[in-house]
């Protein structure tokens, strides 16, 4: 490794001094320039330093990940990207990354150790076996059945959790508190239903007993932090680090979480977390307006070939859609939130996705739609219309994403897949172009709106629009 550059920021604390109460599993970019700063910063204050993180993963992925993070003695670069100047910092909350084995032995045996008092999970939005058309957990999930037949030896995070806290109370020691890091509504809701779904699956009456003695806090993240390719590497190298998976970041961050960790917590609000008891207020915020923006102006950036989010911000046409579809459609279904001005938190969005620095691309937004959509743009026109409100701006969202994943920009070029369904979603999609019910018809992700007749023949309208006219007149003809 190169010599350490004088810019760059190291802990400011003895990491020997360091013990673990976390165990970490998804060591992906996201956790490293949230969870991980917060605590880097509560150790500098000499707080909470038994709280140290033993990281983990269950994909083969995470196996480069542990490798290029050990070689590094577990330090993570963090570069935020403040348009005032950048800034670099080692992070050293972290103390170890765990095997990554078939059947989790190493991390389950991690998560029994007494103390071990918190797993937290960033496993993405849609690692967590959720039925779209419901909602609910799915427990019919290949996956999830192969861990149900041999929970000695799981391959699923929630596997490996569930034989943890078997082993833990057959040992008689305390249960951790499983707490959810990624951004998902209600997302302790949904990791309890995970883990104990599974549990019903082989041993019902462990799941009764973990349903009622294991704490699940719902919590709030936010940090836009892109993905890491030869631009974040080259930056790390301007600093002076020979590092592989350097993480960049926005200045902004934020993280609400409810106050439920029976078995103890570290002092977080010491470095700016909000314990509150109104996350669901703060989530519902975030997700219609900065998730749901996310997908405003990712597909007519892709349908033009717009490469960068902050290009798209600077796309007139593009930027009346996010401000007109925001005002007039998703803000006004936002419920109020404590100490905040909802009108003042969309202009913070803004500047956000107009940063520079970021170079968020447009293409990471457009990822995995089937997944994103019925969770940050579906349930704004559901309430718009339960209220026999227009949802004409949405409906032109929704159209685009159809548009997008017919697999061709509006100048021809080839949009490579861009969605773990993308078998599914181009023939229906190309099939749409002539019947949009087609694409409606998608039940696990529209439910019944396709029976609605105003949203489809909105939705319906602005799909030929885009074949016909194209993404910019289109724009053009809505903001009129």
């Amino acid at each position: 490794m190169t010599a350490q550059a004088p810019s760059v920021a190291l802990p400011e604390y003895d990491r020997s001094k360091l013990t673990p109460g976390i165990v970490h599993i998804g060591l992906g970019n996201f956790h490293r320039a949230h969870m991980a700063v917060y605590l880097d910063d509560l150790f500098a204050k000499g707080l909470g330093q038994d709280w140290a993180i033993i990281g983990a993963g269950v994909r083969a992925g995470d196996a480069r990940m542990r490798e290029a993070l050990k070689a590094q003695d577990c330090l993570s670069t963090v570069i935020e990207l403040d348009p005032q100047g950048k800034t670099c910092r080692r992070i050293g909350a972290m103390i170890d990354f765990l095997p990554v084995e078939a059947d989790n032995a190493s991390l389950i045996a991690a998560m029994s150790r007494p103390e071990i008092r918190i797993v937290s999970l960033t496993v993405t939005e849609g690692g967590y076996f959720i039925n779209a058309a419901t909602g609910a957990f799915d427990p019919t999930a290949p996956e999830i059945q192969a861990d149900a037949a041999n929970p000695d030896a799981p391959a699923t995070a929630f596997g490996a959790i569930l034989a943890a806290i078997k082993a833990r109370r057959a040992a008689g020691v305390q249960p951790f508190t499983v707490m959810c890091c990624d951004n998902l509504p209600g997302n302790g809701h949904v990791t309890r239903a995970a883990v104990v779904g599974l549990a019903r699956l082989s041993d019902p009456a462990l799941a009764e007993w973990i349903d009622t003695h294991i704490a699940f806090p719902n919590g709030m993240v936010d940090r836009i932090t892109p993905a890491t390719g030869p631009r974040e590497r080259a930056l790390a190298e301007s600093f002076g680090l020979a590092d592989p998976v350097p993480v960049t970041c926005e200045p902004f961050r934020q993280w609400v979480v409810e106050d439920s960790f029976p078995t103890g917590r570290p002092p977080l609000e010491e470095v700016g977390v909000t314990f509150s008891d109104h996350v669901h207020a703060y989530e519902m915020m975030k997700i219609r307006i900065l998730n749901g923006g996310h997908a405003i102006i990712a597909y007519p950036g892709g349908l033009m070939d717009i490469e960068l989010v902050h290009e798209a911000m600077a796309n007139p046409l593009i930027l009346g859609l996010l401000d007109k579809v925001e005002r007039e459609e998703v803000i006004p279904c936002v419920p109020q939130v404590p100490d905040t001005e909802i009108p003042a938190y969309y202009d913070l969005i803004r500047a956000r996705f107009s940063n520079p620095e970021v170079a968020d691309t447009e293409r990471r937004l457009c990822l995995d739609g089937s997944n994103r959509q019925p969770k940050f743009i579906i349930p704004s026109v559901r309430d718009r219309r339960a209220a026999g409100q227009s949802a004409r701006g949405l409906a032109l969202v929704s159209a685009m994403w159809c548009r997008y994943c017919a697999g061709v920009s509006d100048s021809g070029a080839v949009i490579e897949p861009n969605d773990p369904n993308w078998d599914v979603l181009q023939p229906l999609a190309l099939a749409a172009k002539n019947d949009p019910a087609v694409w409606l018809g998608q039940r696990t992700i529209y439910g019944d709106l396709a029976e609605d007749a105003e949203f489809a023949a909105d939705f319906a309208q602005w799909l030929n629009s885009l074949w016909v006219k194209g993404t910019a007149a289109t724009l053009q003809d809505y903001l009129r």
